[in-house]
This record gives C-alpha cells, sequence and structure tokens, in this order.
C-alpha cells in the first residue's frame, strides 16, 4: 500500500465539449441540446468499438467518450466523466467527496486500486457522535445535516493520482468540459427536481445551499437550465492552480470554517452540530495505492476494491459460496433462494471483520479464500431460508460453526454514483464515487458551488474498541462501493458497479449472477428486478421483483419488506472479438447512458 499525495500535473491535449472551439487545433463540435436544438434520446445501451463509457448521465457519458475520441485513455476519460457527474449529480457526487477507483492496464495485465475515500479529522473523539447531555448517540437525521458528519475529501487527490499515475492528459484539460457544462448549465430533469424536492427542508436551512439549489425558494422546475457558475470558476482555479488550490489554499480554509461553524438560517430547527475538520486535515490528507481482492468466478478472475471499502471481500465471499452451486441448472427461484442465503452469510462477516486495515486486522485472505465460503456454504439449506440475522463465522472455519455477534444498524445511504470506461487498447476503469447521502451533508461551501460529504455518518456512531467500523482520528469509515473489473484469460470482460448504500453489494453480484450464471445478456441482467438481502430480517426488492418471484421465495421462509429501487447499474462487456457493449439502467434513477466510440451497424 502507497501513500500518493496530491500535487500538480500539466501536460497533454487540451479535450474540450460542449462548445465549438479549437484547442490546440482540435476542433470540438456542440452538442445538439447546447446548440439549442433538443437532443435525441440518449441511448441506454451501446455497442461498437474504439471505446465505451457508461454512467448514469447522458452530458457526463458524452464528457468521457469525446476523450476517447480524442485518443485519451481509460483514466483520462474516468476522470473527464466524473467532473462532469459532480456538475449534472451534485447530490450524489463532487470534490466534496471521495470515492475508490479500480484500473486494469492491459499492457501489463495488473489491476491497481486507488483508495480516495474521506478520512476522520486528526482531532476527532470516538464519541464524535454521542449526545453528552444524554450519553445517547445523536439520531442520524440529525447527524447528517451537520459539520460533524463532514470527512476529509479524497476526490480531486483521486482524480490527481489517478491520472499523474495511469492517465495520458492533465488534470487541467480532464477538468475543462466540466467547467463548460457548469457554466452553460444542463436540463433539469425529473429525478434531480425530485431529489432537490425531498432536501428542500433541509436544503432551506443552509442559505448557501439555498441559494444555488432552492431558486425562488423552491426546487428548480423540470426543463429549465441549471448553470452552476461558482462551481465552474471553482474548477477553473483548480485547472489552473492545481490541487493544492483545494487542499493547501483558500478553498481549504472555506472548507475547514463551513465544517467548524456550519452556518445555518435563522429560522432553521436543524441542530448543525459543529464538526472537527481543519485546514491541516486537508492539506495532509493522502489517497491510497493499493491492490485489489481478487478471486475465481466460473474460471474468472474477478477484481474489487479491498478494505476500508468491504466491497471487493463481501462481493468475492457471496460469489465464492455460490461456486458450491450450479446455478445456471437450478430453476430461478432456487437460484435466488441461493444468492439470497450467499449474500446475508457474507453481510455477516463484513459486519464483523471489515474496516479500515490502517486501524483493525482485516483478515482479506481469509474472507475471500474459498475453504471459507464453503465452510458458509454448508450452514446455507437449499431449501429453507437461515432466520436473520446469521452469525459471522469463526475465521478458523472450516465446518458449520457461526460466532455470536449483534448486527450493528446499517447507516449507509442509497446515493453515490458510478461510472464504466474500457478503451481502445483494452484499459478499463470502474469507479464509485460520492458524497453519501442525497445532497451529503446539506452545506454548500459558499460561493464554491459544492456541497460536503456526510460520510463519517457511515462510522457505527456508538464507541466499541471491538467494532472494526467505530469511530478514530484520521480512519476511513467501512464503505459498500463495489467498483468491479472481471477478466477473461488476462483481458477485460467486464466493469460493473452502482451506487445504493449496502445494496451496492448486492446488486454487483446479483448483475453477475444474472449475466455468468443466469443466461442473461448484459443489458437483461442490468434491467432485470433487483433484491437485497444483508443479513436482515426483511428481504430488499424492487416491485417488480416481488411480482416476479415473492410467491415462489415465501415459501422458501424469506420475508420482503416495502419495495424501493435498488442501485443504479453502469457496465460494459467486452467479448472475444473485443465488441463492446456499454450498459446504463434504462429506467433506475432517471435512466443512465452508455455510448462506444464507434457503434456497430
Amino acid at each position: 500500500m502507497v501513500d500518493v499525495t496530491h500535487r500538480s500535473a500539466s501536460r497533454g491535449l487540451s479535450l474540450v465539449l460542449g462548445v465549438a472551439l479549437a484547442v490546440t487545433g482540435v476542433a470540438v463540435t456542440a452538442p445538439a441540446a447546447a446548440a439549442g436544438r433538443p437532443a435525441p434520446p440518449a441511448p441506454s445501451t451501446s455497442t461498437g468499438h474504439g471505446g465505451a463509457v457508461s454512467s448514469v448521465d447522458s452530458e457526463a457519458s458524452a464528457a468521457g467518450l469525446e476523450v476517447l475520441r480524442k485518443g485519451g485513455n481509460a483514466v483520462d476519460a474516468a476522470v473527464a466523466t466524473a467532473a462532469a457527474l459532480g456538475v449534472t449529480e451534485p447530490y450524489s457526487a463532487g470534490i466534496g467527496g471521495g470515492g475508490y477507483f479500480v484500473y486494469f492496464d492491459a499492457a501489463t495485465g495488473e489491476v491497481t486500486t486507488i483508495d480516495g475515500r474521506e478520512t476522520a479529522p486528526a482531532s476527532m473523539p470516538t464519541d464524535a457522535f454521542i449526545d453528552p447531555t444524554t450519553g445517547q448517540p445523536y439520531p442520524f437525521a440529525a447527524a447528517v445535516s451537520s459539520g460533524l458528519s463532514v470527512g476529509v475529501p479524497g476526490t480531486l487527490a483521486t482524480w490527481e493520482a489517478a491520472l499523474d499515475r495511469f492517465g495520458t492528459e492533465s488534470l487541467h484539460d480532464m477538468l475543462k468540459p466540466s467547467i463548460l457544462l457548469a457554466t452553460r448549465g444542463f436540463r433539469v430533469d425529473e429525478t434531480f427536481a425530485q431529489q432537490t424536492a425531498a432536501n428542500q427542508a433541509r436544503f432551506a436551512a443552509f442559505p448557501a445551499t439555498a441559494d444555488l439549489f432552492l431558486p425562488n425558494d423552491a426546487p428548480p422546475v423540470v426543463g429549465s437550465t441549471f448553470t452552476n457558475p461558482d462551481l465552474a470558476k471553482t474548477l477553473r482555479e483548480i485547472a489552473v492552480h492545481g490541487t493544492d488550490a483545494f487542499y493547501d489554499g483558500a478553498i481549504a480554509d472555506e472548507i475547514a470554517a463551513i465544517a467548524q461553524d456550519p452556518q445555518t438560517d435563522p429560522a432553521a430547527t436543524l441542530p448543525a452540530f459543529p464538526g472537527y475538520l481543519t485546514a491541516d486535515d486537508l492539506a495532509d490528507y493522502a489517497v491510497l495505492e493499493q491492490d485489489p481482492t481478487h478471486m475465481e468466478y466460473r474460471g474468472l478472475d474477478v477484481y474489487g476494491m479491498a478494505p476500508s471499502s468491504s466491497g471487493g471481500t463481501t462481493v468475492g465471499e457471496s460469489l465464492n459460496i455460490l461456486e458450491n452451486y450450479d446455478l445456471a441448472s437450478e430453476q430461478v427461484p432456487q437460484a435466488l433462494h441461493l444468492s439470497l442465503e450467499a449474500t446475508a452469510h457474507a453481510f455477516a462477516d463484513r459486519n464483523a471483520y471489515v474496516g479500515d486495515p490502517a486501524f483493525v486486522d482485516v483478515p482479506t485472505e481469509t474472507l475471500l479464500s474459498q475453504d471459507f465460503a464453503d465452510a458458509r456454504a454448508c450452514v446455507i439449506d437449499p431449501d429453507v431460508a437461515t432466520v436473520k440475522p446469521v452469525a459471522p463465522a469463526p475465521l478458523d472455519a472450516a465446518g458449520c460453526a457461526t460466532a455470536a455477534v449483534a448486527e450493528p444498524v446499517d447507516t449507509e445511504n442509497i446515493s453515490t454514483t458510478h461510472l464504466s470506461v474500457v478503451d481502445q487498447w483494452g484499459n478499463a476503469v470502474a469507479y464509485t464515487l460520492t458524497i453519501e447521502q442525497t445532497g451529503g451533508s446539506g452545506m454548500t461551501v459558499p460561493g464554491r458551488g459544492f456541497l460536503l460529504n456526510n460520510e463519517l455518518t457511515d462510522f457505527n456512531f456508538v464507541p466499541n474498541p471491538a467494532d472494526p467500523n467505530t469511530v478514530e482520528a484520521g480512519k476511513r469509515p467501512r464503505s459498500s462501493m463495489s467498483p468491479t473489473i472481471v477478466l477473461d484469460d488476462g483481458d477485460v470482460r467486464y466493469v460493473v458497479g452502482s451506487p445504493g448504500g449496502s445494496t451496492i453489494i448486492t446488486t454487483v453480484a446479483q448483475v453477475l449472477v444474472n449475466r455468468i450464471d443466469l443466461g442473461m445478456s448484459l443489458p437483461e441482467a442490468v434491467a432485470a428486478p433487483r433484491a437485497s438481502q444483508r443479513n436482515t430480517a426483511n428481504v430488499s426488492a424492487e416491485q417488480a421483483f416481488l411480482d416476479a418471484y415473492a410467491a415462489e421465495l415465501t415459501p422458501y421462509g424469506h420475508r420482503f419488506g416495502p419495495p424501493a429501487e435498488i442501485g443504479a447499474v453502469a457496465a460494459i462487456e467486452v467479448d472475444a472479438d473485443g465488441l463492446m457493449t456499454a450498459v446504463a439502467e434504462p429506467v433506475r434513477r432517471g435512466g443512465g447512458t452508455g455510448l462506444v466510440v464507434e457503434p456497430a451497424p
């Protein structure tokens, strides 16, 4: 594991999206919508060659595609796409948050990851989320919208490290599409309007947030154009002066000031607790370059994100458990039963053992071993659902023994975003980034145009030395983000990821099982109705899943909670002949966009 500090970079070709202009001799044409003409519907799935990008947003996917079209590689395109998502998906991502970046280098055959997760401030005490007047944890809803929840952002440091280590273009140039997008604006869709309306009360409590996201004291109207000149100014400053402008300059002071002393409307009822973040915390931040998780499933090599994320270990353990069953020969309800049981048992082990490895001895090798998964499979009844929550297995599990450990309350929120990229050379990126809650902490840095994260609410609030995810100064909270790259004989086959809080893990596992075991095409695997069993009494499921399978799964003993939308996958498949299929959601979260450089006829 290597610390990678933020540092300025300036090199490469200027690649610009959104207006017609020439930069270093390269002419770039504006999309139809930017020129005042209706844009054609963005496809959720595209097939072809030359490179592919998939994300939840058409503007962001187009930004990444333009980079690929002009000769940039997968890392360059991923950063441009992510920066654009910070403009069009400001409630899910942006420079006020963090994430996990997985990169496959086709020339070397190596997979590398960058842990850009937010960290707890250096002065944060273990009882930070305990109300001193009652001795009880603060309510989650009160802790979210406060400086207390804000971790040190890692997104910009991730972009810089990725470009410096693996890219061919500069951060300066890869920010240009997002600067132009923030300046000219984007069309407000129903998802953006609904997310704003759902957060209107808490956004209104913070004047800087209300000024930006509640024009005329109301959510922006569907079909209107949303511009963010403050964010354009901030990104322009970073493009010119490098990430030092964010981590060591005036922006760092402004972030720290608002986290330590949240500015609220006098009429607001939110407690808006002060936080611990300082400018020194920002100056000291470093991403971590580390090895991925790795396991084999049905002869394929599955790579994911190692702790501090629990995604790689828990997706991997779930698939290792399922390796014991021939799902392809099972009836669909039987296969779904086994999948739900596998993720429940993997989540029991995740909750017991996974945290930030800088603070916790995480048994990653054990959790990803086939022997450990085989021991978990032996407690699964193929005909009867285990009573939930199930206990975690002892780390020396060889039979069917379990260990009693209480399940902590899951506070990881559903809002995040993911992008997948493959370039013409076969390099690939799976990148999941977030500010946690929809709208993060709810606090916009005044005059800067971006929201601060609330990632520290991913810690378990009650101090407990035996808990791997208890609060500690400088610690990264456990995450479920699961950017995943699957190789077939050394070549990229699938790039998959999703938002969705702890349902990210089950979503990624389900899409892979759908594609690899159940005979679905990748678009079918992404569109299929979802359910999520995370070692809870009730299975979370979408209404379409309940309609299709609840009657057949209930006799196994599965219980279902209220229906809810799960995940928003962005994925790419590359077949043995090099044909790329970029797939995004056709419906969930308003639908996404998968694009290829050279569409197949």
